[in-house]
């Protein structure tokens, strides 16, 4: 029987719009994009030039510290002259969609694996496919390095945050090619560790999957997060690595490794109270704009990749998030609140509150919000509250390790835990805080400092 842990810290934001229903296929754009930014820590450097001609799994560029790390074109089309920022920094690769007879045998061949694979076989062929970005590792937050040792592999088979799709929507029809994707993962770990599944109490989507520990995860948001899975089964210590890969990421990288193939579809939820919401099918890369037309409310609506804590905000010439299976679609709250009726002093009966600062606290938990993106005040005094030990059900003090981070101080972030963290498990943090602090960015800006420190 799978051990089951409570988690007694955190919040669940009940926004409406969530997404239901059959799962529609998206078909490709004129163009898809490869934003590098998703990928934290990563310094691209171009491997085509604009006018070539590329493959599906073709490199698009790699990674100029580890170039056996490489990014890969997710369909067969013309490269396009990469979009830049400050410093000539590579904002986005965008490749025109190959069509006709352009397309038919689009798909580079990449190694070809079975279930007797040597672990070297499948790191191999997943650097080689381009499937290695799939990855991301703790500490920091960041893809793995070409040659590190593993200790445990963390798979999360939910995800709790705000309208996310459920494990079943996500990899419905395709758990054949999640257990192939485990078997392969299975080969990486240490030879006396099985893959390690967090599953959401009364979800029987992965009962029958083989080669996992299994431990089920009862409570508020971030049950879902695999660094809360990682925190309460098997906390990372200094020197140790821990693999994490999303569950249709598994799935990807079973098909495509068992195909010979770069596969790499997403089933993604259009949700939010200005969407009309859906289950869409697309490939990775696909454009915002392709999945949100005709379904969203152009005026006074913030299209977000991914959930409302943790996504970016993009607009439709930008691709979809590569970690992300969700796009949120939510107001954006400009207009003027008159402080009797929506102001400061208003009753708040349409109002969610982390403090049962409004009678909205009585409501069933049925009940949901339109929540708009208003700050309601501005950044000031960060202060010593205790909202955030409410909401982050790690054994570590989040205000402490920030201040630490804002500070510089490294000693301090070591021995406060920085190495178990990622952005996402404060996303709560900067929900619930007074002071308006940037929470998620001043860890993301602590783990970068960390990781170059350390070399």
């Amino acid at each position: 029987m799978a051990h089951t842990i409570r988690i007694r810290k955190g919040l669940d934001i009940r926004l409406k719009g969530a997404a239901s229903g059959a799962i529609s296929t998206i078909a490709l754009g004129e163009r898809i994009a490869v934003h590098p930014s998703d990928y934290a820590g990563l310094t691209p450097k171009m491997f085509v030039n604009a006018g070539d001609v590329v493959q599906c799994g073709d490199v698009l560029f790699y990674d100029k510290n580890h170039p056996e790390v490489k990014y890969v074109s997710p369909v067969a089309g013309t490269v396009q002259e990469p979009v830049r920022g400050a410093k000539r920094r590579i904002l986005s690769v965008e490749v025109i969609v190959a069509t006709g007879a352009d397309a038919a045998g689009g798909n580079r061949s990449i190694p070809q694996l079975d279930g007797s694979a040597s672990a070297e076989a499948v790191r191999a062929a997943m650097l080689e496919g381009g499937l290695w970005p799939m990855l991301r590792q703790r500490p920091f937050d960041v893809v793995p390095e070409p040659d590190c040792i593993v200790r445990d592999i963390f798979v999360s088979g939910f995800d709790s945050a705000p309208l996310a799709p459920s494990a079943a929507q996500q990899l419905e029809g395709r758990l054949d090619a999640f257990q192939k994707g485990i078997d392969f993962l299975r080969v990486c770990a240490p030879k006396d560790r099985n893959v390690q599944l967090g599953v959401s109490a009364g979800d029987d989507t992965f009962n029958d999957v083989q080669g996992v520990d299994l431990t089920v995860f009862n409570g508020p948001h971030p049950a879902g997060n695999v660094g809360v899975h990682i925190h309460h089964v098997a906390p990372v210590n200094a020197g140790e690595t821990v693999w994490t890969i999303a569950m249709q990421d598994v799935a990807n990288l079973g098909d495509s490794l068992s195909s010979g193939t770069y596969v790499n579809r997403r089933v993604v939820a259009l949700t939010g109270s200005r969407a009309q919401t859906a289950l869409l099918s697309c490939t990775a890369g696909t454009l915002i704009g392709d999945l949100t037309a005709g379904r969203v409310e152009s005026v006074g609506t913030r299209v977000i990749s991914g959930n409302a804590l943790t996504g970016v905000q993009r607009d439709g010439k930008d691709a979809l998030g590569a970690f992300h299976h969700q796009i949120t679609c939510i107001p954006e709250g400009e207009d003027p609140q008159f402080f009797l009726t929506k102001g400061w002093m208003g009753p708040g009966f349409d109002k969610f509150s982390a403090s049962r600062t409004f009678p909205t606290w009585l409501m069933p938990k049925s009940a949901s919000f339109d929540l708009n993106t208003n700050l309601n005040g501005e950044e000031r005094a960060f202060v010593m509250s205790g909202q955030y030990e409410a909401v982050f059900p790690f054994d570590i003090y989040p205000v402490h390790l920030v201040k630490s981070i804002i500070v510089g101080d490294l000693d301090r972030m070591e021995q406060l835990g920085i190495y178990e963290v990622a952005p996402e498990d404060f996303a709560l943090c900067e929900y619930v805080c007074t002071s308006k602090i940037a929470t998620q960015k001043t860890v993301r800006e602590g783990l970068d400092t960390m990781r170059t420190e350390l070399g």
